[in-house]
């Protein structure tokens, strides 16, 4: 047991289509805090190294909803992938304000180093899910530090395209349920980027994968999308697809983008669809 080595506190271990849902609980530098990480090691990790696949949650969640809600088990089990999902902020840390709403603060990290006080010592949540999670999960698990993917959901996977779209090469795929493609003229986004990254909106874009897919140096990528056609967010202007799938159009980037009929924002949108993700991953983690 690697993990024992890297001050990790094991919370709880279930055994789940023959491999182990694990959760742990660990002293973060990047956000100065202790926080939860889920792992899923398949039957195939208790003898060699699997590929890992990395799942950002979205606004309110921690690292439970994923694992009890989305049913992914049983595909990750047969195509011997290791699932992370981390939470999805800092916790305890005492900041005024932040439990005061569900979309700012608490559970709602958005996947950004923040520049502004008094959130900079702690909401570190892009470093801590592109360096210090992924370094600790390497050096504790057997997995394969050269095969990754990434995928999400909503919040998350705002995560999950600017994690990509800034790091090109790092994953072999990426995939997404109801993403959150254009912060910086959403919503949602222009009262968090505010918040978190101040008034000049120059600074915004580093963190918007529509933007950033428009500088990306066309490194080979697959990105799967499902949308749920009467998801209240997407009609609310929250979500933004459009203008992501035409900048992957003039980029020719490949983008599989499934808009689905009678479908909303929900874990059951997600369950309905996570093993075509698994598959999509597996495509290329096993390649």
């Amino acid at each position: 047991y690697f993990w024992r080595r890297m001050a990790l506190t094991q919370i709880s271990s279930n055994k789940c289509f023959g491999g182990l849902q694990k959760v742990f609980e660990h002293d973060s530098v990047e956000l100065n805090c202790k926080m939860k990480f889920a792992i899923y090691l398949p039957p195939k990790a208790e003898t060699e190294k699997c590929p890992a696949l990395y799942w950002l949650s979205g606004l309110t969640c921690t690292e439970q909803n994923f694992i009890s809600k989305s049913g992914y088990h049983q595909a990750a089990s047969e195509h011997g992938l290791a699932v992370v999902a981390p939470d999805t902020s800092p916790r305890g840390c005492n900041i005024k304000g932040e439990d005061e709403s569900w979309d700012f603060g608490t559970g709602a990290g958005f996947y950004v180093d923040t520049t502004e006080d008094p959130w900079k010592t702690n909401y570190r949540m892009y470093s801590y899910v592109m360096e210090e999670l992924p370094q600790l999960i390497n050096a504790s698990f057997l997995v394969d530090p050269q095969r990754m993917s990434i995928c999400g959901h909503s919040m998350g996977d705002h995560g999950v395209l600017i994690c990509a779209l800034k790091n090109p090469g790092n994953y072999k795929s990426v995939s997404a349920f109801a993403p959150i493609c254009s912060p910086v003229l959403c919503p949602w986004g222009k009262r968090v980027f505010s918040g978190y990254l101040g008034t000049d909106q120059s600074k915004w874009k580093a963190y918007d994968a529509t933007r950033l897919l428009k500088s990306y140096p066309g490194s080979q990528l697959d990105i799967l999308i499902d949308q749920g056609k009467d998801d209240q967010f997407l009609l609310d202007g929250q979500l933004l697809p459009d203008n992501f799938i035409a900048a992957c159009t003039e980029k020719k980037i490949l983008i599989v983008f499934r808009l689905q009929e009678g479908y909303e924002h929900s874990y059951y949108f997600i369950a309905t669809f996570i093993t075509d993700h698994i598959r999509h991953h597996a495509k290329y983690l096993n390649a």
